[in-house]
């Protein structure tokens, strides 16, 4: 049965269509999904990311533990600063993607995706044992509400004196919205500028009330994992379980840059990813985008003259360009006369640099 997020009796007095994810239930759209992607683009959009997991790392050896368990450099960040990192196994392939925040000289919250923050969570405890840290799954104590597109600073203006001019990319800082307790985070998984806002459960529906109430003149609109998913891959995002998995290296995704070697001692997968890291890469992942009306999916093959050459990721009707895109995986070399069989037919695509899609800043 699909765990319920704080704000679901919210979802559906909106009439959003709901959704298993990741044994979640969860809003896929309350509309039109074209208008929800349309309003983060040009307005903004409010977004349940309830169901992503904050794991504690408290304690004066929580940055040399997270060192050891994660591929990042993480004791180096300064308070109020985040980092995009991994988890990876002895092999070095991905368990998970993270965004980890240093709250404090002490602690640290490592945010985890919701279909692996448990097995990330027991990873990270047995990891730290030989470290003077403690190690806290408090999923079930946070909602997170997100608010992404170019006027959502206006709008989260009007609801907290937090310090949001100075508030940089990958940062946060505690502050009241509405009145209410919250982490303000500013990550994005959209492509546009937009924040993050962690809280206790109890305060979810109140500040997503108050937040559209604030949104309202500015065009803000409530958005589901469908426009969610759009957008980041209009963005060049990747999704674990997509262009992310246990069979893949950081190297592999051409993610490598987050692979920190220089940092002090030995981290969990270090020897594995190593002894690949100058390899050159077999397969890269690329941009296609379709010349045709049909939508590449995930899975389908990628072609040239007729022969496979990879495989598409993640694929969706793109608002912004106006034809269908993916990203797909494909063999080093492969970089023109591709084609994506959809149902038998080859069906030409561009290839093209990731992102699709970059906003203005």
């Amino acid at each position: 049965m699909s765990r319920p997020t704080p704000l679901r009796d919210v979802h559906e007095s909106l009439g959003a269509t709901l959704t298993d994810f990741a044994g979640w239930l969860m809003p896929l759209r309350y509309g039109s999904e074209s208008a929800e992607h349309k309003a983060v683009r040009e307005a903004a959009g409010l977004f349940d990311l309830s169901h992503m997991g904050e794991i504690f790392l408290t304690g004066p050896q929580a940055g040399q533990a997270l060192d050891y368990a994660l591929v990042g450099h993480l004791s180096a960040l300064t308070p109020g600063r985040a980092r995009y990192t991994m988890i990876v196994n002895e092999r070095g392939g991905v368990l998970d993607d993270l965004i980890v925040y240093r709250l404090g000289d002490e602690e640290f919250m490592v945010v985890a995706n919701a279909s692996n923050y448990e097995k990330v969570a027991d990873e990270l405890k047995n990891r730290a044992k030989a470290y003077d840290v403690v190690v806290e799954d408090r999923s079930d104590q946070y909602a997170l509400i997100a608010v992404q597109g170019p006027r959502s600073q206006e709008i989260l203006a009007t609801l907290t004196d937090a310090d949001l001019d100075g508030l940089k990319y990958y940062a946060g800082l505690p502050g009241l919205v509405d009145g209410r307790q919250a982490l303000i985070a500013r990550t994005g998984y959209t492509g546009e500028d937009g924040f993050e806002l962690f809280v206790a459960n109890q305060d979810a529906v109140p500040l997503w009330h108050a937040l559209m109430a604030a949104g309202e003149p500015h065009g803000l609109k409530p958005a589901g994992l469908s426009s969610r998913d759009t957008l980041r891959l209009e963005a060049g995002m990747p999704l674990y379980g997509n262009e992310l998995s246990v069979e893949l290296t950081p190297f592999d995704a051409g993610l490598g840059r987050v692979v920190k070697f220089d940092k002090p001692g030995d981290f969990v997968g270090r020897s594995a990813l190593e002894a690949v890291k100058d390899d050159p890469p077999r397969r890269r992942l690329v941009g296609l985008v379709a010349r045709t009306r049909r939508v590449p999916r995930h899975g389908y093959p990628v072609t040239k003259d007729g022969a496979v050459v990879g495989e598409v990721t993640s694929g969706a009707p793109s608002q912004t360009l106006g034809r269908p895109i993916a990203m797909a995986y494909v063999d080093t070399g492969a970089d023109a006369g591709l084609a994506v069989d959809i149902r038998g037919s080859h069906e030409p695509m561009d290839l093209v640099e990731l992102p699709f899609y970059r906003r203005n800043k």
